[in-house]
This record gives structure tokens, C-alpha cells and sequence, in this order.
């Protein structure tokens, strides 16, 4: 039998990846998330060949206030999923240390079963500062996942908060957790995340009593002045508790209703169409500011027309065509 090829970081195969082998996933995964301009062609070419293995997952996007219990609820999902004979990818997003940037990589000892399920595969990866609550490479990573045979992909996030909406530009589906005692939270969330939202499941309804009926009622009221993102489908509201796996049968019940419907009418391919194009324009706007932040000339520059903008010396219009004048663009 022959050696197996070289599965370095550099040198990731896309056989490597489909084989489903979970070291493989995770060096590639590591590979994408590099900076290194070697190892960023080196990704290009390795989701180049794999795109054709991607998008047959189910992609779902989970949120919630801070204390919610989402990476207890994602254990026992995503356990509940295994043991039905699917194969769940967890990415969940870690707050970026402060001093290094790498993940804190919590999420691994808060989800214990699933870390050591041979059907799952749970990769914290660090936030980086990236607005929406997703990794930077959050996008790249659910694809590898995919190519690599898990057809469910479970993506947490941060925490909700004003850019905490990106996450659905990336899903499929976007659950929102809330605690019990709606009251005080319903003046707290966002409208946004409400308008986005596919579904909200108040979770720890083991012990609240009758706080998180209570809860769920005034959320499905709420719902009830926000105008549907989709016509084939109005957003439930359940009870659950990640901690007992009670509620999660029929969370997922309607998840996959949701699929379903928009399958039927063609409207989940429209919006992972359009979630592409956003994607590009993303990858876009990140490229001009690596450009901005790369260029010797702009960070020589930079620092005086900070002043100048600051001290009032200068508009922030003039400076914004001062930096583009001097990345040989046109202001």
C-alpha cells in the first residue's frame, strides 16, 4: 500500500479534505484563516477545486444575548443530530484574545460530547475584531466543512448586538435564543435581529416555570407587526432547554420545514445567490483595506492626515481623497 500524500499545512490536498479525515479539515481550516500571501493562493486554489463538493448542507446560524446557554444547546443539538445519522460541523466564534488574537477556544470544553463525537467536528476559531460576530473566514470554513462530508453546519456566534446581523448572510437559517422574563428583553433586543430571525427559541424552560411560555408569547406578538422575510414561511416561537434536550426534536422539525419551503420555491437558491455576491463584495472591501494598510506610501502618509483631519485642518472628505490620491486611485 502506498504512503499516504503529504497533508501539511501548505500542502493540503483536496482529496484530503473530502475524505472527511477531521486533522485534515482542521489544517485546512488553519490554512484559509493564514494571512501569509503563500498560504492565501494556496487556499484560493484548495476552494477552487472543492467548490463543487459544497452546498448540500443544512446551514444554521445561532444567536443569542451573552448567558444564554448557546453552546449548551448547540452539545445537545448537535448530539441529538449524530445520533439520527447526521454529520455536524460546529463553528463556533471565540472572542479574540486581546494580546495574541488567537481563539480563547472555550467553546471546545463547554461542547465536551460533541468534541468527542467521531461524527462531529468543532472548530473555535477567533473573531479577529470582525464586525458581525463571524470569523473573518467564517464563509471559507462552512464550505471545507461541507466538501468534507458534514451536512449540517452549526455557526455560533459572539453574542447579539448591532453587527451581529451577519451572520445570516451566511446561513440558511438564523435562530435566535432567548432567556426567559421577556419583558426586560424584549426592550433589549434589536428590531434587526427580530426582522431576521427564522426562529426564536426561549431556551432554559426547564426551570423557569411559566416565565418562558409567558416570554415566548410576547415574542410571537412582537412578530406579529414585523413585516415576514418570506412569504412561504412565518417565524415560530418555541420553548426549549439546551440542558435537558427538551424542545430540540421540534427545533429541528422546523428547521427542516423551513427548508423545505424555500427548496419548494426556489427561494433558498435566490438567497444563497445573493449571499455570494455579498461574500465578493466582502472580500472585496477586505482586500482595499489590506491595500490601504500594506501600501508604505499610505502608512508614511497616514499618520499627518490623521492629525490634520483631527485638528480640523483638514475634512474628512479631503483626507479619504488624500489616502486614495496616494494609492494611485482616482478620489
Amino acid at each position: 500500500m502506498s504512503a499516504p500524500k503529504s497533508t501539511t499545512r501548505t500542502e493540503i490536498t483536496p482529496d484530503a479534505v473530502r475524505s472527511g479525515h477531521r486533522a485534515a479539515l482542521a489544517r485546512a481550516i488553519t490554512l484559509i484563516e493564514s494571512r501569509k500571501p503563500e498560504h492565501r493562493e494556496a487556499a484560493r486554489r484548495l476552494l477552487h477545486e472543492l467548490m463543487p463538493s459544497t452546498g448540500k448542507a443544512i446551514r444554521v446560524g445561532i444567536t443569542g444575548v451573552p448567558g444564554v446557554g448557546k453552546s449548551t444547546t448547540i452539545d445537545s443539538l448537535g448530539s441529538l443530530l449524530t445520533s439520527r445519522g447526521h454529520r455536524v460541523a460546529v463553528l463556533a466564534v471565540d472572542p479574540s484574545s486581546t494580546r495574541t488574537g488567537g481563539a480563547i477556544l472555550g467553546d471546545k470544553t463547554r461542547m465536551a460530547r460533541l468534541a468527542a463525537d467521531p461524527n462531529a467536528f468543532v472548530r473555535p476559531s477567533p473573531s479577529s475584531g470582525t464586525l458581525g460576530g463571524v470569523a473573518a473566514k467564517t464563509r471559507e470554513a462552512m464550505l471545507l466543512c461541507e466538501a468534507a462530508g458534514f451536512d449540517v453546519i452549526l455557526v455560533e456566534t459572539v453574542g447579539v448586538g448591532q453587527s451581529e446581523t451577519a451572520v445570516a448572510d451566511l446561513t440558511d437559517f438564523f435562530l435566535v435564543l432567548m432567556l426567559p422574563g421577556a419583558g426586560d428583553e424584549l426592550q433589549g433586543i434589536k428590531k434587526g435581529i427580530l426582522e431576521l430571525a427564522d426562529m426564536i427559541a426561549v431556551n432554559k424552560a426547564d426551570d423557569s416555570g411559566n416565565r418562558a411560555s409567558a416570554a415566548a408569547a410576547e415574542y410571537r406578538a412582537a412578530f406579529h407587526i414585523l413585516a415576514p422575510q418570506s412569504a412561504t414561511w412565518t417565524p415560530p416561537v418555541i420553548t426549549i432547554s439546551g440542558l435537558t434536550s427538551q424542545g430540540l426534536p421540534e427545533l429541528w422539525e422546523k428547521v427542516e420545514d423551513h427548508r423545505r419551503r424555500l427548496e419548494a420555491t426556489s427561494e433558498l437558491r435566490a438567497k444563497r445567490q445573493q449571499q455570494d455576491l455579498r461574500w465578493m463584495w466582502a472580500l472585496i472591501d477586505e482586500r482595499m483595506r489590506e491595500r490601504l494598510t500594506s501600501n508604505a506610501a499610505v502608512r508614511d502618509r497616514v499618520p499627518q492626515i490623521e492629525r490634520e483631519v483631527a485638528a480640523g485642518a483638514l475634512s474628512p472628505m479631503a483626507g479619504a481623497d488624500t489616502i486614495l490620491r496616494t494609492l494611485g486611485m482616482d478620489a
